[in-house]
């Protein structure tokens, strides 16, 4: 089982409707990801900055990141782009984090 974990930044004043999305979360979005081998899959705010720290465990090399041309991942880019920072494409502006330390 790989470990991928990513930052991103969440627009200021949109925590509310951030988590309402997320508790919301497409059924076939989350059954892409857990078919895809996304078995964890975590995202936490650190209020004062709005930058948003994603945790995934995988059972490939990619997690969620690998899915960017399917399009219910397109369209989820498109429904959360107005509320996070986004490259031209509407994907999240995601920032891979080296992992420097595990503990089991």
């Amino acid at each position: 089982m790989k470990r991928l974990a990513f930052k991103m930044k969440l627009n200021r004043g949109q925590k509310e409707l951030y988590i309402k999305r997320h508790n919301e979360i497409w059924p076939d979005l989350k059954k892409l990801l857990k078919d895809s081998g996304v078995s964890e899959y975590s995202i936490f705010l650190e209020n004062e900055t709005d930058t948003l720290f994603a945790f995934q465990k995988v059972s490939g090399d990619d997690g969620s990141q690998g899915l960017a041309n399917t399009e219910i991942v397109q369209k989820w880019w498109a429904f959360m782009a107005d509320i996070m920072e986004t490259n031209p494409d509407n994907s999240p502006i995601s920032i891979p984090l080296e992992e420097v330390f595990y503990m089991d």
